[in-house]
């Protein structure tokens, strides 16, 4: 009986991107470009063409105006997504931006006794999976990004926010 060699299983290889970030607040903690690009990485689909993803880090006059204005909220919100404009004529997939507003990341990590990096991974995810489409506005689909949100944050080492 001839025995076909084993073949050593590849190894899956995140999806390529470039991320763009920005810091217009660094207080309190902050994450840096790694963890944003692990955590966001973590969120993306693991095919396709590359990706363009940039990240805003905003105080809480920028998220309050930024609210105010795209969803009529006068009020900070933890993290803003704006989808991206597609396929580029080069390949490339814009897929948006987030704007993270700092303040109000560490004021909720603290009053729900979480680390304030578990909850900057859990926003990172969450606003990548809305640039990807997901949604929260019907049970259902909440369901089912919440599960997503769940396993990605699982996968890399953090538990559940929603717990």
């Amino acid at each position: 009986m001839n025995r076909v060699p084993r073949r050593p299983v590849p190894r899956h290889r995140e999806r390529s991107f470039e991320l763009a970030l920005s810091y217009a607040a660094r207080r309190p903690w902050v994450p840096g470009r790694a963890d944003f690009e692990r955590w966001a990485g973590a969120a993306l689909p693991p095919a396709g063409p590359p990706i363009d993803l940039s990240i805003h880090v905003v105080g809480s006059v920028t998220s309050r105006r930024l609210n105010q204005l795209y969803r009529g909220k006068p009020k900070p919100t933890n993290v803003l997504s704006f989808a991206g404009a597609g396929r580029s004529p080069g390949g490339r997939w814009d897929l948006g931006e987030l704007v993270i507003c700092a303040p109000l990341v560490a004021r909720e990590a603290r009053v729900a006794h979480r680390s304030i990096r578990a909850h900057w991974a859990h926003l990172t995810v969450h606003g990548v999976l809305h640039l990807r489409g997901y949604d929260h506005e019907r049970d259902r689909d909440a369901r089912t990004m919440i599960a997503r949100e769940v396993q990605i944050l699982d996968r890399i080492g953090f538990s559940d926010p929603y717990r």
